[in-house]
This record gives structure tokens, sequence and C-alpha cells, in this order.
């Protein structure tokens, strides 16, 4: 359930950082009863932004699949990077 808490509880910046780490997800402020705000741990924030980029990564692999780029093989690409940092 999202945590959700009205503008005027930002007065104590303590207490939303405390609750921002405690929950580890985005805090939703409100003014007047409607979303407003979103406020999160650099952690929480870290971890959104990786997701964010994985799910760019996996779009784009999927396009690549659809065109008919080929794939490339597991066993030449390990074997390049070994190479590559001298393994």
């Amino acid at each position: 359930m999202p945590t959700i808490r009205p503008m005027a509880d930002l007065r104590d910046t303590g207490k939303i950082s405390k609750l921002c780490y405690q929950k580890n997800e985005p805090v939703f402020i409100t003014k007047n009863g409607s979303g407003h705000l979103v406020v999160m741990s650099m952690d929480t924030y870290d971890k959104q932004m990786g997701l964010l980029d994985l799910y760019r990564k996996l779009g784009a692999a999927e396009r690549q699949i659809e065109e008919g780029v080929p794939f490339l093989d597991g066993d030449d690409v390990f074997k390049r990077l070994r190479k590559k940092h001298g393994e």
C-alpha cells in the first residue's frame, strides 16, 4: 500500500526522511487532497533508475529481435571480454 502524507508533513523533514528509509518506497505528498509530490530516499531513487534503465534495454532488445537482428553467441562474447580484459 502506498504511503501518502499531506503537504504539511514536509515541515518535519526528519520525519519524512525516516519514513522514506523505513518504507524503501516513494512517499506521495498531497496538496488539498490531490497528488502533488513524490519523495524518496536516494537508495530507492537509484533502484528505480536502475529498473528504468533495465526496462529500456529490454525494450531495445525486443525491437532488435522483431527487426531480425541476429543473436550474439554467448561463448564468443565471453571470449572477447576475457581477451579485452586480460583474463
